[in-house]
């Protein structure tokens, strides 16, 4: 097996190390390194929906696992199928069906073949239409027959990125619907750092630090200098094997920097540790790039169009 290390694209820009099988011809991706279980797991899920199975999934751990890895892993699998994905934003947790409506948007050509009060209980949420707030049910039943209709023409797999930050609106939507989902070839995966109580009773994956043999591969891709071995070993110990802290921590810091380990006293402390060093590579960037940053981190659904305009209007779009 090759290690060769990659960006994922989802925004946030997370760098995985995936596995190169050389038998199957060089640059065919074949799981992630550390995950043969939960990749596998990925897999099968994806072949019971193909065989018009619905399957439903929430990818359960602490910021920085490698549940996005996971994530993208399976999208860049789903070869014949419609995927559509939505990312929780926290910002917009009161906000009704919002994240529902990121997830769908794509889907809404499909609205005209939808019974009418399902379809319009769909458009009066979604804000294409004007009228009382419909049903809670009502708007289930309307998601649950849009998911069926596109799998008609094929697989449909749908990807909801952190949704610990899930609006309970949308939250109990999808929860709804992948409960009801039978033999329609659909698959619905969340990702979560803890799942909210709507989620509670969908089948669920832990996603656990990676073995001390994965995360000294993962660390010697992020550290182009030797390390002393025992330095190495209290890294992999402070880290507890999660994936982002192996590859974000020790950049930009030297080996003397590095000779004491990352001192990281309780496992609290890890999230603020990374926080810190994306905190530290901004700091040499110009006023101007880190406002085009603090845009892109802001903008919730990847549109380029929307960020272009957003930065034009306050000054940065020059930094682009």
């Amino acid at each position: 097996m090759l290690l060769q290390p990659v960006h994922d694209s989802w925004p946030q820009g997370r760098t995985v190390l995936l596995m190169e099988n050389p038998a199957h011809g060089r640059g065919r991706r074949t799981g992630l390194l550390g995950r043969p279980i939960e990749c596998a797991l990925l897999s099968g899920l994806l072949e019971d929906i193909g065989r018009s199975e619905s399957r439903s999934l929430v990818l359960r751990g602490e910021p920085g696992i490698g549940k996005t890895a996971l994530l993208e892993y399976l999208i860049e699998s789903a070869r014949g199928c419609t995927v559509v994905r939505a990312v929780g934003v926290e910002s917009e947790m009161e906000l009704a069906y919002a994240s529902l409506y990121q997830l769908c948007g794509r889907l809404l050509e499909r609205l005209g073949r939808l019974p009418a009060p399902q379809r319009e209980a769909l458009e009066i949420v979604f804000g294409l239409s004007a009228g009382a707030p419909p049903d809670r049910f009502l708007v289930g039943l309307a998601v649950l027959s849009l998911f069926a209709e596109v799998a008609e023409d094929g697989p449909l797999l749908c990807v909801i990125d952190d949704a610990q930050w899930l609006d309970q609106a949308s939250a109990l939507t999808l929860a709804f619907v992948a409960r009801r989902l039978l033999a329609e070839p659909v698959g619905i995966v969340f990702a979560a750092r803890e799942p909210g109580e709507e989620l509670q009773h969908l089948p669920e994956l832990g996603v656990h630090g990676l073995s001390d043999w994965d995360a000294r591969a993962l660390l010697a891709s992020a550290v182009r200098f030797g390390l002393d071995e025992q330095v190495r070993e209290r890294i992999i110990a402070e880290t507890r094997g999660n994936p982002l802290a192996l590859l974000e921590l020790p950049q930009g810091l030297t080996a003397t920097q590095l000779a004491g380990g990352f001192g990281l006293p309780v496992p609290q402390a890890l999230s603020g540790q990374i926080e810190q060093a994306f905190a530290r590579r901004l700091e040499p960037l110009s006023e101007e790039t880190r406002r085009l940053l603090l845009v892109a981190a802001a903008e919730p659904v990847g549109d380029p169009v929307l960020l272009c305009r957003a930065a034009d209007r306050l000054g940065c779009g020059n930094q682009q």
